[in-house]
């Protein structure tokens, strides 16, 4: 099974608050594999807009991004990017 791990900052002056983490949420959609978001010892499922906001992760909060399945690593690279560029892409 691929796996694969990285951590980001949280890049939002805002943090990751409900439009961010919605934003998240759909693009763990996009890929196959099993997303988690870890701060600290807590991990959680990185396709709930609520278990994301459980993280409470402010501004400059540093997250981990885990993949596991078949394109893990593309889909790690693709959320720790839009952690650290909060601006939308249309």
């Amino acid at each position: 099974m691929n796996k694969h791990e990285a951590e980001f900052v949280v890049a939002s002056e805002r943090g990751l608050h409900a439009r961010p983490a919605g934003r998240f949420v759909t693009l763990a959609g996009r890929f196959e594999c099993e997303i988690q978001v870890g701060r600290g010892e807590e991990w959680v499922d990185g396709r709930s807009v609520l278990s994301l906001l459980s993280l409470a992760a402010g501004p400059g909060t540093r997250l981990r991004v885990r993949g596991v399945g078949p394109d893990a690593e593309q889909a790690v690279i693709a959320l720790g990017q839009l952690l650290e560029d909060p601006t939308p892409h249309n």
